[in-house]
């Protein structure tokens, strides 16, 4: 009689120890556990820690509540300026809402990849060339918007989302790289044309100084001699000063002309009015005329002045 007491006592010992086994759940502190007793939902959420359930009737299915990092593929589009762009993203997002993740949605990371690709190829439509490469920011926030809208009764919610990179054909790489040197050169021409504009007004204030002080031109000259030799050059460059010329040119005696002939002066009559003088030509003066013979009769010869 002890004997069979004490074997039902071991096999309910046993039974008890196995019905304990399958029945604890241990859920972690990034957890969460949903309970499904005959396939119908228990409306009370199991925390992080030691839990029970009844074997072969509740079925725990335990849901991660931590922030997920999705990769989105990258997705091909035409942007709004009609420029082909490849453009990838990520997304982190978490579940706020274990029960309507496991009840709403078939499998949420799946939906919300499916979403994000959608909403990204929609966001590329949307968006001008510029906007993808320099305000990515504001592109962010609307594809968080876009992602977040329908995911709020999913039990998800959107962390944040960050477009990675945007990839153009090497065409219109190579279009943008000549536009940024146009627009480099440009900037380098005004800033040149502004140097030499300040640097014009310099030399002429201080030509004016040396116009008052003319051994400042002098003094210059030697400076700009001693800059030159400092080179070691075998060719010394002497400027000479277009000034110096005109000075000598100045400097210069202008030669004599030749005098005209003075009219002779005929005295006029008394009461007479004067008449201005006439300016006579001058005539060209020829050598006298050589001493011509002509022979007589009686073969003298007789001179004629």
């Amino acid at each position: 009689m002890v004997e069979e007491l004490v074997t039902a006592g071991v096999t309910l010992a046993s039974v008890g120890a196995v019905y304990a086994m399958a029945a604890a759940r241990v859920v972690k502190q990034y957890e969460r556990g949903v309970v499904f007793r005959l396939g119908r939902l228990r409306p009370e959420v199991r925390g992080a820690g030691f839990t029970m359930v009844v074997p072969f009737v509740d079925k725990l299915r335990k849901v991660n509540m931590q922030i997920v990092t999705m990769p989105v593929p990258a997705q091909e589009g035409i942007t709004r300026d009609n420029v082909t762009v490849r453009v990838d993203a990520v997304v982190y997002f978490k579940v706020v809402d274990a029960a309507d993740a496991l009840v709403q949605v078939e499998d949420y990371r799946f939906a919300v990849s499916q979403m994000a690709q959608t909403s990204l190829r929609s966001i590329i439509g949307k968006s001008d060339l510029d906007d993808l490469l320099s305000n990515r920011e504001k592109l962010n926030q609307g594809l968080e918007l876009m992602i977040d809208s329908p995911s709020i009764g999913w039990g998800v919610q959107i962390d944040r989302v960050e477009i990675k990179d945007v990839s153009l054909p090497e065409t219109m790489k190579r279009s943008m790289a000549r536009q940024a040197e146009a627009d480099r050169e440009r900037r380098a021409r005004i800033i040149n044309a502004d140097a030499e504009l300040q640097a014009s007004k310099k030399l002429a204030e201080a030509a004016e100084q040396m116009s008052e002080q003319p051994a400042a031109l002098q003094l210059r000259l030697l400076q700009t001699v001693v800059a030159v030799a400092a080179e070691k050059n075998s060719t010394l460059v002497l400027p000479f000063p277009v000034e110096l010329l005109r000075f000598l040119e100045r400097a210069a005696p202008a030669p004599a002309a030749p005098a005209a002939p003075a009219a002779a002066a005929v005295p006029a009559a008394p009461g007479a009015p004067v008449a201005p003088a006439a300016t006579q030509p001058v005539q060209e003066q020829l050598p006298p005329a050589e001493p011509q013979s002509d022979p007589d009769s009686d073969g003298s010869i007789s001179r004629q002045d």
